[in-house]
């Protein structure tokens, strides 16, 4: 399941996707208030959403965030491992956190990895092939 820090991030990072293009920087307690996600997280969420490169920060009375790149090139899935580290839910199958099972006796022919890594690559396909663009336009959809 995804985390609530996750969730938050995800909230956040699709209400500056239905932002003005080359608007202004939307300051963090709008963003707080709309994605509604208590402050003192937020502000610890877009900093990591920062340092990955997924927004830009203004400092100053008229500061806030804006994303740095178009919300159809940033993924749900590069937010989620942002936030929560690899999509594999065992580490003998993860592609950037590989560790061998300690009680496996032989990877190569274990039942559970050969499972984990299809619920691996399928996660990772759906939550990859969906940008914020498309997040909102199925909200809008849904509405």
């Amino acid at each position: 399941m995804l985390t609530q820090r996750s969730r938050y991030a995800l909230r956040a990072m699709l209400f500056l996707a239905e932002q003005t293009a080359g608007g202004p920087p939307v300051p963090m307690n709008r963003i707080a208030a709309a994605a509604n996600v208590p402050r003192k997280f937020l502000e610890l969420i877009l900093a990591d959403l920062r340092e990955a490169g997924f927004l830009h920060s203004h400092r100053g009375k008229a500061g806030g965030y804006c994303l740095s790149r178009p919300p159809h090139l940033i993924s749900l899935g590069e937010i989620i491992r942002v936030i929560e580290g690899p999509l594999a839910l065992v580490p003998c199958v993860s592609r950037t956190a590989y560790r061998p099972c300690n009680d496996c006796r032989d990877e190569a022919a274990c039942a559970i990895r050969i499972a984990m890594a299809r619920v691996r690559d399928e996660t990772a396909r759906i939550l990859d092939g969906t940008s914020l663009a498309d997040a909102i336009a199925e909200d809008l959809a849904a509405a």
